[in-house]
């Protein structure tokens, strides 16, 4: 046998094991069945995997992970397929678990505000289960209606209320894992304050699922704000935009969402969504989307009038405000579908670089320079208050990153410039496949060895999910 994880090493006896602990339904080898697995929402990159397994307790993830690990037969965590970094792609073949199955909401305390929840959980099902009960789980990424919760736990997922509220990882208590061994276990307390040992449970947020696989999660809640007021406001110049970002919250705002579209992603996607009365004009280079909410909404207006005033110093154009709640879904729909359907005209390629916010100015201009000399264009989007912009990249005859040289010449560049200004390759969407490659521009190989140790410690033999983040 090999000593390294292998596909050829999954037999027929495996699978029929398999089939003994999760049922007979429930372990796919039919190609056709398995083509959805094969492929996220990465580029145009695709993997066939040997089995699909859709998993629905910890204790069968558990045999199977016990049996891969003995016979060294790679493993890939699975949730809704939605990640922008390959993360839930099966690269080695083997096996994948999907968590499609383990999808309970388990208890929703109002007294603690706090929810246990299993990985496969749509997140907008979690979010509107919490709010009909007025607590507030508020990590909102563009694919909530279809994203896995697990997923957002494996990934360090955010959303345009990161701003304000922060990102999955301030709102993980708890996590109910199973080690690459079998071994199931919890990674800390359901409490607030935690100062015993190392930190686990922060450990396995945002490690991608090659730590372990996650099958409970305990999340604090919050209670849900009454009002918000939303309003969009054009400038003529990408640079003002974003330094009018900067100058809200030196003058001591926060607002719960600061979205920053280019004009030419806000022009693919009104095509295909309603945009209503919202100004789309020639003469417009970008958009902010601004929001705060609260409890009290005079504060809320005397707070968007300060800050449409402070605006007017950056060139805007004019604001227009969303007053009702069909306006403001109306709003939050043409920015939820920007990757989506940026994706479908050519722009495939996607980069979720983050930097200080006061430094977006110069990642955007940076941005279309690079583009000028490496002969690719791009449209700009993504979360401006706290410096994260999903930067989507088309060349033409090139649907991914991974086969074009000059591509990959042009990503080392983008990354060396955002590590240059301060920032880091990845905000919100993880390294997975197609980052990995330049993890050395922002870390050391001392760095990476220490990285390399902890996924050595979880996963001795490097069957869950190798090959992502580094090899």
């Amino acid at each position: 046998m090999n000593t390294q994880p292998t596909s050829s090493n999954l037999t027929n006896e495996i699978i029929d094991s398999f089939k003994k602990i999760c049922g007979n339904e429930y372990v796919i080898t039919n190609d056709e069945e398995k083509e959805k697995f094969t492929h996220d929402q990465t580029e145009s990159l695709r993997f066939m995997p040997q089995v699909v397994i859709r998993a629905r307790t910890a204790e069968e993830i558990s045999n199977v992970l016990k049996i891969c690990n003995q016979s060294l037969i790679p493993v890939t965590p699975r949730g809704a397929g939605t990640g922008l970094s390959g993360g839930a792609l099966p690269n080695l073949g083997g096996v994948v678990i999907t968590t499609e199955r383990m999808n309970s909401i388990l208890e929703i305390d109002e007294q603690n505000l706090q929810v246990i929840t299993e990985p496969g959980v749509i997140t907008e099902e979690l979010q509107n289960a919490v709010k009909a009960k007025k607590l507030f789980y508020p990590p909102d990424p563009a694919s909530k209606g279809s994203c896995f919760i697990g997923g957002n736990i494996s990934e360090g997922s955010g959303g345009p209320k990161a701003v304000k509220y922060g990102v999955v990882k301030d709102y993980v208590l708890n996590l109910e894992v199973v080690l690459p061994s079998g071994e199931i276990m919890w990674t800390g307390a359901n409490v607030l304050k935690n100062s015993t040992g190392y930190n686990l449970t922060q450990l396995v947020v945002g490690s991608e699922g090659t730590l372990c696989f996650v099958t409970k999660i305990v999340l604090k809640l919050i209670p849900y704000p009454e009002h918000d007021l939303l309003m969009l406001v054009p400038f003529k110049e990408v640079e003002k935009a974003s330094e009018a970002v900067s100058a809200i919250f030196r003058a001591g705002y926060t607002p719960s969402a600061l979205e920053l579209m280019e004009i030419d992603a806000l022009k693919i996607v009104s095509k295909e969504v309603d945009a209503g009365s919202i100004p789309i004009s020639d003469d417009i280079a970008a958009h902010l989307i601004i929001e705060v909410d609260g409890n009290h909404e005079e504060t809320l207006m005397t707070e968007m009038e300060a800050i449409s005033e402070l605006l007017q110093n950056f060139d805007c154009g004019e604001i227009y405000f969303a007053d009702s709640s069909a306006q403001k879904e109306s709003l939050w729909k043409l920015r939820r579908k920007v990757a989506e359907v940026v994706k479908r005209v050519g722009y495939t390629i996607e980069e979720d670089t983050v930097v200080p916010r006061y430094r977006l100015p110069d990642l955007i201009k940076g941005v279309k320079n690079l583009g000028m000399e490496h002969g690719f264009t791009s449209v700009c989007y993504g979360h401006a208050g706290d410096g994260n912009l999903h930067i989507r990249i088309k060349k033409e005859g090139t649907s991914n990153s991974q086969d074009d040289p000059e591509i990959i010449k042009s990503l080392r560049a983008l990354f060396t410039l955002v590590h240059n200004l301060g920032g880091t390759i990845s905000g919100e969407h993880g390294i997975g496949l197609v980052q990995k490659g330049f993890m050395d521009i922002v870390f050391s190989e001392t760095q990476l060895n220490l990285m390399r140790g902890i996924k050595k410690v979880f996963d001795p033999n490097n069957i869950l999910n190798a090959g992502k983040i580094f090899d």
